[in-house]
């Protein structure tokens, strides 16, 4: 074990060699302490094992560092935001051949032991006799997460249990205020009036359904792939005495075919989940469902246009642990498969720094919640949450992705019907 040690420490010297300021002190499996160069050190990287250096880095990949941590090979006290910083140096960082070598000949001579996997959390993996982007895989990936228990998620999304950017009117201001905010902005936009027929696709557990019957007297058709989502909206809308405006199922957007049925659509973060080749039809659908003068408003994540020429090893941690056939493209891709499904591009807003404080919250709310979460799942599911909704507030915040909301007309013979100006601009959103 002595040899495991002087390995260990000799593979940090060299890897965090560079890495300055060096925020982190690492902690080894029998107490022995390697101190951040800094006083007052943000996180310590806990070692649990011999051969946790080796489970984390080989092979170096996110997927390899994340399960580390979620399994326990590693832990990490303090902050976790601080982590990604130093995973993005190491997953990136050149090194010479010669070096690459010297690493991996001493990273394999650490012990093989690492923490039992049998029985415990694995990444959702659509069954293979699902063709990739089928109903069938969309359903199996979708709902992998989705189906969680219903009891989890208030936990850390907050009252209005919406797995959505908020909308902020000042960095400190506190989740639910904002997600009211943001369900009152998506209604404006649209111009929601009494009468209105709403679809709202890929709906949750129906938070904007009921907020826009209960706020602007409009009739909502709402569908999820999620029958324990379905379940409980349609729970809530009776709750709220909004049931008989509001019908909410279990169904793909794509068994929808009351053809210009509906006065406006809303499409919330749904998106991400639809495979870049589909984008057209999936827009196209959209569009043959509106009546001609209807608008759509699409909130979605999209990836920076350059993102792909970020040096990545391998398939990220979200896209394997969290939302397996998650695929984001550029904004503009985006904004062209809809205009190529007959939309006009009436309105573009960037909602990256809303998303940001958005997922802050969820983590310091997953980290309040330890306790409770892990009773509903088990602990690799409490560090599968903390990891990954810290993971998703640093890639929103260089700007590797960012949230987009884009207002969509169809117009009925060159007139879209909409205002001069941003109306939605000029009242206060919360009124």
């Amino acid at each position: 074990m002595n040899d495991a040690k002087a390995t260990t420490l000799a593979v940090l010297e060299e890897l965090l060699a560079g890495y300055h300021p060096r925020d982190l002190a690492v902690r080894l499996w029998d107490g022995t302490e390697w101190p951040a160069e800094t006083p007052d050190p943000r996180w310590t990287l806990v070692l649990t094992h011999p051969g946790a250096l080796r489970v984390m880095l080989l092979p170096p990949t996110q997927v390899a560092m994340g399960e580390a941590y979620v399994y326990g090979d590693v832990d990490i006290e303090g902050d976790v935001h601080a982590v990604f910083p130093l995973a993005d140096h190491l997953l990136a960082r050149p090194l010479p051949r010669s070096a690459r070598l010297r690493l991996a000949r001493r990273l394999l001579s650490l012990p093989r032991t690492r923490v039992p996997r049998e029985g415990k959390r694995r990444p959702p993996e659509p069954q293979l006799d699902a063709r990739r982007y089928s109903r069938e895989y969309d359903r199996q990936a979708v709902t992998s997460h989705y189906d969680l228990p219903n009891e989890l998620f208030p936990h850390f999304l907050g009252r209005y249990l919406l797995y959505t950017s908020a909308y902020f009117d000042t960095p400190d201001e506190d989740l639910d205020t904002a997600q009211e905010r943001k369900l009152e902005l998506i209604c404006r936009k649209l111009r929601l009036r009494e009468g209105d027929r709403l679809l709202d696709v890929g709906c949750g557990w129906g938070t904007l359904a009921i907020w826009a019957a209960e706020h602007h007297g409009v009739a909502v058709h709402a569908v999820t792939l999620s029958r324990p989502q379905a379940e409980l909206g349609a729970e809530r809308a009776r709750e709220a005495g909004v049931d008989d405006r509001v019908r909410i199922e279990a169904r793909d957007y794509r068994d929808v075919t009351d053809w210009g049925a509906y006065d406006k659509v809303a499409s919330i973060e749904m998106f991400e989940h639809v495979a870049p080749h589909q984008l057209r039809d999936y827009f196209a659908h959209l569009h043959r469902l509106l009546k001609p003068g209807g608008v759509m408003l699409n909130q979605g994540i999209c990836r920076r246009i350059d993102f792909e020429s970020v040096k990545r090893r391998g398939t990220s941690f979200i896209e394997r642990w969290v939302w397996p056939n998650c695929v984001v493209v550029p904004v503009s891709e985006a904004l062209r498969a809809a205009e190529l499904a007959g939309f006009e591009v009436r309105d573009v807003e960037n909602m990256r720094d809303h998303y940001v404080l958005t997922l802050t919250h969820w983590n310091r709310n997953v980290e309040a919640a330890r306790d409770e979460i892990t009773a509903i799942l088990d602990e690799e599911g409490y560090r599968l949450f903390r990891l990954w909704t810290a993971g998703a507030a640093y890639g929103n915040a260089r700007g590797h992705v960012g949230v987009h909301q884009a207002l969509l007309a169809k117009p009925r013979d060159g007139v879209s019907g909409l205002p001069l100006r941003r109306d939605w601009e000029h009242a206060s959103a919360l009124a």
